[in-house]
């Protein structure tokens, strides 16, 4: 039997969620998608779109292009789109990075920048972070001379933490030139009101900007993801790019989506609501959890054992949350935000799970 390349034999499938049950009788916290489906706007459009079916969809993805263009102020010929922002951070990762060097990230970053430098076959470096937040200092300490790519995710996943505008200017200013900042902001417009956007920080020539429409928009089944790049730099990831990777109906709906921004804010106001009553409602009952600007919460636990005992205790009650191990954070659960009584009833199983521990 023909064997795979050693990287690629070498390397650990991605680990998805383990939603266990059935969707009749849980409720999934593990995926961090939407508390609710995407603009009715969009859902309307798509529908009309299937009528086109029958035709490949547009490879230049024109339309988004110019509609991401005009909401953002950005210069559409810098606009790249994948089928979810996994899509480009793997290219960015193979057009940039091979085994004659390495990929560094915070020590806590979204695990798909590890499995994206490993699938390129380079070396992935990591950085401590302060208190489960990116750290400047410590990445610049961590760059090496054949360090070429810096992935930090920000808001960050797992973490829920951020850093400001300021601090990744100055990351910037602090790596030398011929390193790739990738900024991943798949939960930007969760944050967006505390700071001005990065995508100018484009100009440079050697940073990214990363956004998608599967969290904030609730269109994580549409798998549309775009990017803000130096056109020299999107020259290159454009030859790894599906020719036609995005389809009629998905590219309808983000457009739609888009023309809809007061239903996506509502949701993002929406979101910081529950997140302030679970963040309450844990807090009363003595269970610390991390300051999130995303739509789940992080809560670490005194050591994996109890991690994990409080996850089956969730899971009892038909709660589905996610471990972090592969993020390096064992001994926590990240919970994604979900609407109708979700809050109630994690705070009561933590609760009960807590108190039967102590007892």
């Amino acid at each position: 039997m023909i064997r795979a390349v050693p990287h690629v034999a070498a390397l650990d499938a991605y680990a998805l969620a383990d939603l266990g049950g059935s969707p009749e009788t849980t409720t999934s916290l593990a995926q961090n998608e939407s508390i609710r489906g995407p603009s009715p706007l969009a859902v309307s459009v798509a529908a009309r779109a299937l009528a086109e079916g029958h035709l490949y969809p547009d490879p230049d993805w024109t339309d988004l292009r110019v509609a991401l263009a005009d909401l953002h102020r950005i210069d559409p010929d810098d606009i790249l789109c994948g089928t979810g922002s996994l899509d480009l951070i793997a290219c960015i990762a193979r057009a940039y990075a091979d085994r004659e060097n390495a990929v560094l990230s915070p020590a806590h970053a979204y695990p798909f920048f590890r499995t994206a430098a490993r699938m390129a076959g380079a070396r992935f470096d990591t950085a401590d972070e302060i208190a489960l937040t990116v750290s400047v200092d410590t990445l610049l300490v961590a760059v090496r001379p054949d360090t070429r790519i810096v992935f930090v995710a920000n808001p960050g996943n797992p973490t829920g933490t951020r850093i400001g505008r300021a601090d990744i200017i100055r990351l910037r200013a602090g790596l030398p030139a011929d390193i790739l900042l990738v900024i991943d902001e798949a939960y930007g417009e969760f944050a967006d009101h505390l700071d001005e956007p990065l995508f100018d920080m484009v100009e440079s020539g050697n940073t990214v900007v990363l956004r998608t429409f599967s969290k904030a928009y609730g269109l994580a089944g549409m798998r549309v993801g775009w990017g803000v790049f130096p056109k020299p730099i999107a020259a290159e990831i454009r030859k790894l790019l599906n020719p036609n990777n995005i389809a009629v109906a998905s590219q309808a709906a983000v457009c739609a989506a888009l023309r809809d921004q007061a239903y996506m804010k509502e949701t993002c106001a929406m979101t910081a609501d529950l997140r302030s009553d679970l963040m309450a409602g844990l807090q009363g009952a003595r269970i610390s959890a991390i300051e999130s600007h995303t739509n789940f919460v992080l809560i670490p636990f005194r050591t994996l054992v109890d991690a994990q005992a409080a996850d089956a205790a969730l899971r009892a009650e038909g709660l589905v949350a996610r471990g972090q191990s592969g993020a390096g954070l064992g001994h926590t659960l990240r919970i994604t935000l979900a609407s109708g009584d979700a809050n109630d009833r994690i705070v009561r199983t933590l609760s009960s799970w807590a108190k039967g521990k102590v007892s």
